[in-house]
């Protein structure tokens, strides 16, 4: 907990292994992350039932009082999907599109409030998207 309060929590709701290893990065770089976090694996053979299940337990577990930010890697995949509905009566907000940008931003602004987080959040993915020069020989 901060001095301004309790954290929002952050769960990564994504294919596979994927929100394990964007996590795992931001560990390297960062070393211990500020916030409650979690991963939600999401595979084709799972029953959505339990995968709900599950995301309330997670979402139960990492609100301190201050929310939880659902970050998913597809807008309209099952991840996404699963996420929208999590949230439904929940103190949350999903963002779609997660990436390493999006989760730095979060990652060092662990005081944000959950809306001005999930903007922050939003802001970082779409600025850490850009198409590079090419590099001149």
């Amino acid at each position: 907990m901060s001095a301004a309060g309790p954290a929002v929590g952050v769960l990564l709701v994504t294919h596979g292994k994927l929100g394990h290893l964007l996590l795992e990065t931001m560990s390297d770089m960062l070393g211990p992350l500020p916030m409650a976090c979690d991963v939600l694996e999401v595979r084709r053979v799972q029953a959505t039932e339990v995968l709900l299940r599950q995301g309330a337990r997670m979402i139960e577990r990492l609100d301190a009082g201050a929310g939880v930010l659902m970050l998913t890697d597809a807008y309209g995949s099952t991840p996404a999907n699963i996420a929208n509905k999590l949230a439904i009566g929940t103190p949350t907000l999903v963002v779609a599109g997660v990436n390493l940008p999006m989760l730095v931003r979060v990652f060092n602004y662990p005081t944000l409030s959950l809306d001005v987080m999930a903007r922050a959040a939003v802001e970082g993915g779409q600025k850490g998207v850009t198409l590079c020069p090419r590099a001149s020989i």
